[in-house]
């Protein structure tokens, strides 16, 4: 048995399929991408892309609907030491807000945020799924993040769901000023700028 018909290795060609997908999408945007260039920067023949999506269109929102999912997953990993904060609140935000700026400023997540508005005619929904497959999931767990300090008293009583949003919010909004909404990559020193920034406004509004 071949790796490519084995379970495992249908997994790891359909998952190759989507990510050289979302890299020529990315490209050269939904209309102007074709099936072959995606086959040939996944290193497999177009009939087995055609048999892992049935079409240009599934193909397209499963390697949205894919690529989402990693940087979501990426984020929730860098709000990780917000659960073992105790009472150095400060070092554990900005620990987290050093690594959500980097994520987001980085190359796929700027891709995928154009390639949602871009393609807005064409897929009306696909701005709003991919902005709850990342930033409201990322809002929800910030918020139960916060909630807990604030039980704890590492935080002050507030609503943590509103604390979340403003914590990105300084987060978010400086970094798309800076970059010219992607346009501009912004060295380490200015990255850690705003992440340090950004925690010192949110620690005196929200400091015990």
């Amino acid at each position: 048995m071949t790796r490519e018909t084995a379970p495992g290795g249908r997994v790891d060609k359909r998952q190759a399929i989507l990510g050289a997908a979302f890299t020529v999408f990315a490209r050269h945007g939904y209309a102007r991408a074709s099936v072959q260039e995606i086959a040939d920067e996944a290193k497999a023949a177009k009939p087995t892309v055609y048999n892992h999506f049935s079409d240009k269109e599934t193909l397209f929102r499963g390697s949205m609907a894919a690529t989402a999912d990693s940087v979501a997953a990426d984020t929730l990993d860098a709000i990780e030491p917000l659960r073992d904060a105790g009472n150095d609140v400060r070092a554990a935000l900005r620990t987290a807000a050093s690594r959500l700026v980097r994520i987001c400023s980085g190359e796929r997540s700027h891709a995928l945020r154009s390639l949602a508005y871009a393609e807005l005619a064409a897929f009306p929904e696909l701005a709003v799924t991919m902005q709850e497959r990342t930033s409201v999931h990322l809002t929800e767990a910030l918020a139960d993040r916060f909630a807990r300090l604030a039980l704890s008293g590492a935080l002050r009583s507030c609503d943590p769901a509103m604390a979340a949003e403003q914590f990105l919010a300084l987060l978010i909004g400086p970094l798309e000023s800076r970059s010219r909404l992607g346009a501009r990559a912004l060295p380490e020193d200015e990255l850690d700028g705003i992440a340090e920034s950004a925690v010192d406004t949110f620690v005196r509004a929200y400091g015990p």
